[in-house]
């Protein structure tokens, strides 16, 4: 069990008061609409998908259990409805069976293109700008890898790719990260 700062707002939204689900749209609003737009990267359409989600935990709220938090059940729901709102735009995966750069290569990569996951010296902003301007495939994997704390199993079963090539996807979306952030 957590300890989980709006427990009583969730109870009460739960007896269905408006006031409550308004207070947990402000707490979770700004939050959800950053992550709707590093996934789709289209400001309108992640309003929609963040307003679907919010409209979609408030009817099943129910179904949450308290094994997490509010946020972290709600953020769950963000994701998939942001990712399944980008499949709707037929975004195509492309199944790698076997790549070469595989972990053991990774870090003779990073050495090469000379970036770090740790290095904390490029702005925030810049590299925001960047990610956001990575083709779709690389910046949702990018997003969920480096910003949302997925692992590459989870993010192979919410995209239905596999686990390779979601590694593959974050590779090649590093890589591009990295020649767009010299280009600016």
């Amino acid at each position: 069990m957590y300890t989980d700062q709006h427990v009583e707002l969730v109870e009460r939204c739960k007896l269905g008061e408006r006031k409550a689900q308004y207070e947990l749209y402000k707490c979770y609003s700004k939050a959800m609409f950053n992550i709707c737009m590093r996934i789709i990267n289209h400001m309108g359409e992640a309003e929609d998908v963040l307003q679907e989600a919010f409209v979609d935990a408030f009817t099943n709220l129910h179904q949450f259990r308290q094994q997490s938090t509010f946020g972290a059940w709600f953020k769950q729901i963000v994701v998939n409805k942001s990712i399944n709102h980008l499949r709707s735009r037929k975004v195509k995966w492309v199944e790698i069976d076997e790549f070469n750069e595989t972990l053991e290569g990774s870090e003779e990569i990073e050495t090469s293109f000379g970036w770090y996951e740790n290095d904390t010296t490029l702005e925030v902003e810049r590299i925001r700008n960047a990610v956001l301007r990575l083709p779709d495939g690389y910046r949702v994997v990018v997003s969920l890898y480096l910003f949302e704390g997925y692992d590459h199993e989870e993010i192979g079963e919410v995209l239905g790719i596999s686990e390779t090539t979601s590694r593959t996807q974050y590779m090649r979306g590093k890589r591009k990260l990295t020649e767009l952030l010299g280009k600016v």
